[in-house]
């Protein structure tokens, strides 16, 4: 499902030169719940945005669903990203003057599909997390759990194959953290979704079918 081949991310400045992916080779096959773990700033957010097409290597090539993406800011990679790939943050990253149902909606809006059925997709993915009596509510009026769960729902609601998650049980305690997990797990079996999810959680990676391990931007498990 995406194949990186000798990935590397350079950034440069005038006087400095940092290396943050260092020729990393990654399989990851249809169905697969995979985790990445390593200490900060050792290239794991970069490494996911890398695989959610949000960034460009600065060498090596990356295959997503089977096709080769090359140009990273052709309106063809933006609706192949769009139907393709589900995205989970930290942060939530949830429009505080949209209502759930709105922010749930959001990536559908790219695509020709009419109100109603958006509003009908939308409310199945909200039932899906065990939201769907939080339609209306703002995301203010909402725990740092439910937001999260909101933030799942939007990801899920355009049916992806691909769901990328950066540390998605990070601002949860141990309980929000564990519904979390189980909701993406139960996506990954039932619908076959493969997921990518960095963490810094070793209990959270444990539950996962693989864990690989990165340290200054290299693969070192």
């Amino acid at each position: 499902m995406i194949k990186l081949n000798n990935i590397t991310k350079v950034y440069r400045t005038k006087t400095i030169e940092t290396t943050a992916l260092n020729e990393i080779d990654l399989h990851v096959p249809k169905g697969e719940f995979l985790s990445i773990m390593g200490p900060s700033g050792c290239g794991k957010s970069t490494l996911l945005n890398i695989m959610g097409l949000l960034d460009e290597p600065s060498g090596g090539t990356i295959q997503v669903d089977g096709q080769t993406i090359s140009k990273y800011t052709s309106k063809a990679t933006a609706q192949f990203r769009n139907k393709k790939l589900g995205f989970i943050f930290q942060s939530f990253h949830l429009i505080p003057d949209l209502n759930v149902i709105d922010n749930v909606e959001l990536p559908l809006l790219y695509r020709k599909i009419s109100k109603k059925d958006r509003r009908e997709m939308a409310s199945k993915a909200l039932e899906s997390v065990g939201l769907a009596n939080r339609k209306q509510h703002f995301p203010n009026q909402l725990s740092g759990g439910q937001k999260q769960r909101v933030a799942i729902a939007r990801a899920i609601v355009g049916n992806p194959t691909i769901i990328l998650a950066d540390e998605p049980t990070g601002n949860l305690d141990s309980v929000m953290g564990d519904e979390v997990i189980e909701i993406l797990t139960k996506l990954n079996k039932e619908n076959n979704t493969t997921i990518v999810m960095v963490t810094h959680d070793e209990r959270m990676a444990m539950k996962t079918d693989r864990l690989i391990r990165l340290y200054d931007g290299s693969q070192i498990a």
